[in-house]
This record gives structure tokens, C-alpha cells and sequence, in this order.
């Protein structure tokens, strides 16, 4: 009986959510405002370059992400195809480093061609998220394969010795934007033998001339920046080599390159460590943990979240801000709060550890304790014990990352649906609720809103898979299930091997939910009511259509 309070306690706050209604001038936030901001998407799009806008473009990878969820929702091919056009213009273009790999910062003019070289730890995160969970929407390996060199770039230029990912690489060195990623047709030449250099330069779009010119409109003498004007695919059928072959070719002569291009100057880097940037950081590895079933990821993710642990909580546990040299200063914002509990979120998804759910949901406890607005609803942005300031502002509007609150709501309805604790979910609605009457205005301005609204509306999903972890069946479950794209899912790992597995202590719902016959069984359950157990994975993946 007390299990059916929980699931009516629970199924009240979802429609409430769903129902929400905002301020005096705000109406409601439901699915048809999913649809405007689709709308306000396509007409945004540029059809021809991909990306929204027709001047400098952002990456802005949460529209990406949101217009996925809207395409699962819809089916509406177009949101699909706004977001591969787009992923496929910003690899293909300038914006992308496709020596060293990793993104630079934006492009300076609609065609991705010319970037302004700075690369950004955030934009590596977000565009992770974005790659993957295009993979796992089309299956197209291209989107897998550009996030693991982004993982690469990170791992191998972005992290501190310790764990701690750093903020930033600097677009000039040597006194010029860009010389560090520059090449001149005769320096291709002289690095490669004659065959692979005339493959790269077709491959690039290297001119004799040089292709770039910079921002402020001076062309650099011989300067390239390497871009691909044609797909692999296109590109094998007019060699008329098999694309394998292609890829292996061009692989090759990267590698040299990179040898080449670490002998000159590097531009500076920010070494600063940032709470809130390493928590989406550790959002993208661990989620690239599961969905390309790479454990090397998820211990990656695991360093920075001992690193912040370790070294960016105050004596009294609150979170730091920033750190540097050995110091940590400036007390933890809102966006330090959530973004954090993002990536503790999909560290316990990819490790199933519970130390790391219960982390999350102790960050979260300090942040509505001390973040809450009590009389309007929603999170300051600074906490109520931080420096007194005049108003204490509350932001909902993404910028170049998501906004904290938007963050937030999806943190609350995840962990709720995780834990069954109806306040979490209240608390989501209330964001809901509080930031309708802006979001409904623009609500292609407010895409993580939309995407926690996506996934209040439902359907939602609780997976709780009863089995032993180490076997091979658990294993191929979990496998088969983080290959789909079922972004409006929590996945709970019940480990039989443990008499008293610690996760019921969190998730009670799970006490009675065991494996049948010895074999790994899979719980679906759509708010909290639950589909007939099976150890089928098929069935499994049928349940979650």
C-alpha cells in the first residue's frame, strides 16, 4: 500500500507539471510550446550553411540538443534534419580543429569556414552531448567518431594532472589569431610524400593562395584553414577509393601533421578549473561512457569529480567556484550547483556507484536550501549567504551554455524519478510555473527549459534492471539500452550479487523489483507504473516505444 501512495503522489505532481500555469502574464508552458519553439527554430535555420542566423554562428549545442527531443516527441523530420545539417556543417568547417580535434569557440561569418580560434572546455561538453546523442538517434558512426576525438582533445590537452579539466585555449600565439592552426600548401608538402600530400590538399580545400583571411577581412599570404568541401563519402566515390581506405589515408597524414604542428608555439591556455564547466564536462564523458560503451570515459569523469571534491569544497562542504595554482576561491553559483549534479547524475547512470547519485542529491538538497526563491519560485543565481547584493538576479535564458534553473528542473525530474520523492518533482513544476510567462515569449531562447519540459510532459520513463553486474547479460542489457535514443529515461541498476543492494536505501521502489529465474530482468515503467518484468531485451526496447 505505501508503494501506491508513492506512485498517486507522484502522478499528481506530473500533471501539475504538465498543467502548470505561469504568472499574470505568462499563460502556460505545455506541448504547444514545444511546437512554437520549433517553429521559431525553422524559421531561425539556415538552410543552406546550417546553424541559426545568417551572421557569426555559436554552436549553441542545447537547440541541437532540444530539436532531438522534439523530433522523438513529433517525428517531425525537418527538427531531425536542422540538427544533422548542422553537426555536419561545424565538423566540416573551419570551425572544427581536424588535426589537433576539438572545437573553436564560433564562426565569424555563416559558412563555419572562419572561427575564432579560442576553444572553449564548455563547447567541448555540449557538442559531446550533441555528437552522441545524434549517434544514437540515426546510428551513424560519423557522430560517434567525432566525439571520441573531442574526448581526446580534452584528455589530452584540457586535463590538469590532477583530474581537473582546464577552462581554455587561447585563439592567438606568437601575436596572431590562429597562426597555431594555419598552413601554407608548400608546408603540407615538404611534411608529406607527394601522393598523400595531393590527397590532403583535395581533401581541405588547401589552395596555393591560402583560403583564409581573418576576421577584420586581411587575407594571410599562403595561410589555409582546413576544411573539407566534401564529404568522405563523396569525396571516396570521385578518388574512386573505398572510403576505408579514404579514412586510413587521411588518418595517416593527420597524424604527421599533428607531429608537425606540436613543434610550434601553442597558444596560451586558461588553467583555470571551473566547478560549473567541469560538471558539464563530466556530463559529456560519462554519457560518452555509456552510449559508446568506453569505460576509460567514465574514470575520466571520475577524476574530476574527486578533483572538485578534493579541492573545491569550503570547510563547511559548500562548493567553490574557482581554482588555480592551488587556490579556490569565489563561493559556488547556481550553475556550479546544477550543472555539477548533472554530470554526478550521468556518472551514477554510467557507473551505477551510488556514492555519486547520493552526492547528487546531497548538491541538490544545498542548492534549493540555499539558492530557492521562497516567494516566487525558481534559483537565484547567488546563494543567500554569499555578499549582499541589491537584487539577486534569477536567470532562465540560455546563453552559450544552459541556464542553471533550466538545468536544475531537469536535475529535479530525474532525481525524482530515480528516488520517487514527490517535493523534487514540485519543485520542477515551479520552475515551470515561475518562468512561463518569459519562456512562452521566446521559448528558442529557453531550449533546456523546453527540454525539461519535454521530459515533464512525458512520456517519461523509469528502467530498473535487476542482475548481477558482472554478468554477461546485465551487461548486453545495458548495452542494447543506451544504444537507443530515449533521452526521457533514468536508468537504475539493482546489482543481485548484494544481499542489501545500497541503491533501495535511495530508490525504495526497487526493493521488490529482482531478477527472474537467475537472469538480468528488466523493470519499464512509464510514471512510476510498471510493465510486466522481462529478461528479453527486445521486449525491453519494445516497452520504451
Amino acid at each position: 500500500m505505501q508503494r501506491e501512495k508513492v506512485v498517486g503522489s507522484a502522478n499528481q505532481i506530473t500533471a501539475a507539471l504538465k498543467e502548470s500555469r505561469g504568472d499574470s502574464t505568462g499563460g502556460e508552458l505545455d506541448a504547444s510550446t514545444l511546437k512554437t519553439a520549433f517553429d521559431q527554430f525553422d524559421n531561425q535555420f539556415d538552410k543552406q550553411n546550417g546553424g541559426f542566423g545568417r551572421a557569426q554562428k555559436f554552436p549553441t549545442p542545447h537547440n541541437l540538443l532540444f530539436l532531438l527531443r522534439y523530433w522523438k516527441r513529433s517525428g517531425e523530420p525537418k527538427a531531425l534534419e536542422m540538427v544533422e545539417k548542422t553537426l555536419q556543417a561545424m565538423h566540416g568547417g573551419g570551425m572544427y580543429d581536424h588535426v589537433g580535434f576539438g572545437f573553436h569557440r564560433y564562426s565569424t561569418e555563416p559558412t563555419w569556414h572562419v572561427p575564432h580560434f579560442e576553444k572553449m572546455l564548455y563547447d567541448q561538453a555540449m557538442l559531446a552531448l550533441a555528437y552522441l546523442e545524434a549517434y544514437q538517434a540515426t546510428g551513424k558512426e560519423d557522430y560517434a567518431k567525432t566525439a571520441r576525438e573531442i574526448f581526446t582533445y580534452v584528455s589530452r590537452d584540457m586535463t590538469s594532472p590532477a583530474g581537473g579539466f582546464y577552462s581554455a585555449e587561447d585563439a592567438d600565439s606568437e601575436g596572431e589569431e590562429g597562426k597555431f592552426y594555419l598552413w601554407t600548401e608548400s608546408e603540407i608538402r615538404k611534411i608529406l610524400p607527394k601522393s598523400d600530400a595531393d590527397l590532403f590538399v583535395k581533401a581541405f580545400g588547401i589552395e596555393t593562395g591560402g583560403n583564409f583571411t581573418d576576421p577584420f577581412g586581411k587575407a594571410q599570404r599562403g595561410a589555409n584553414i582546413l576544411r573539407r568541401p566534401k564529404s568522405i563519402k563523396d569525396l571516396a566515390v570521385e578518388l574512386k577509393l573505398s572510403e576505408p581506405e579514404l579514412q586510413t589515408r587521411l588518418e595517416a597524414a593527420r597524424q604527421k601533421l599533428f607531429t608537425a604542428r606540436e613543434q610550434r608555439v601553442h597558444p596560451g591556455k586558461d588553467d583555470k578549473i571551473l566547478t560549473d564547466w567541469n560538471g558539464l564536462m563530466i556530463a559529456a564523458f560519462a554519457t560518452g561512457a555509456q552510449v559508446l560503451d568506453e569505460p576509460k570515459y567514465a574514470e575520466t569523469a571520475r577524476r574530476s569529480v574527486d578533483f572538485i571534491f578534493r579541492n573545491l569544497r569550503s570547510r563547511d562542504g559548500h562548493l567553490l567556484h574557482r581554482y588555480r595554482e592551488g587556490q579556490a576561491t569565489i563561493k559556488a553559483q547556481a550553475d556550479d550547483y546544477a550543472f555539477l549534479v548533472w554530470g554526478l547524475i550521468e556518472l551514477y547512470e554510467a557507473t551505477f556507484d551510488v556514492k555519486y547519485l547520493q552526492s547528487a542529491l546531497d548538491l541538490n538538497s544545498d542548492l534549493i536550501k540555499h539558492f530557492w526563491d521562497t516567494k516566487n519560485g525558481g534559483f537565484y543565481f547567488t546563494a543567500d549567504d554569499d555578499e549582499p547584493l541589491l537584487v539577486r538576479q534569477r536567470e532562465v535564458s540560455d546563453n552559450a551554455i544552459p541556464s542553471g534553473n533550466s538545468v536544475a528542473m531537469l536535475n529535479l525530474l530525474r532525481l525524482n524519478r530515480i528516488t520517487a520523492n514527490p517535493d523534487l518533482e514540485q519543485k520542477a513544476a515551479t520552475i515551470s510555473r515561475t518562468f512561463a510567462g518569459e519562456a512562452k515569449q521566446a521559448p528558442s531562447e529557453h531550449a533546456e527549459l523546453m527540454a525539461g519540459l519535454d521530459f515533464g510532459i512525458g512520456p517519461s520513463y523509469e528502467v530498473v534492471i535487476a542482475g548481477n553486474s558482472q554478468s554477461n547479460d546485465t551487461k548486453a542489457m545495458l548495452r542494447a539500452l543506451r544504444k537507443q535514443f530515449v533521452p526521457n529515461k533514468v536508468v537504475i541498476l539493482k546489482p543481485t550479487e548484494l544481499k542489501d543492494a545500497e541503491i533501495t536505501r535511495l530508490a525504495e521502489f526497487t526493493k521488490y523489483q529482482n531478477s527472474r529465474d537467475g537472469k538480468a530482468t528488466a523493470y519499464v515503467c512509464l510514471n512510476y507504473n510498471c510493465k510486466m518484468p522481462t529478461t528479453e531485451i527486445y521486449k525491453m526496447l519494445e516497452l520504451l516505444q
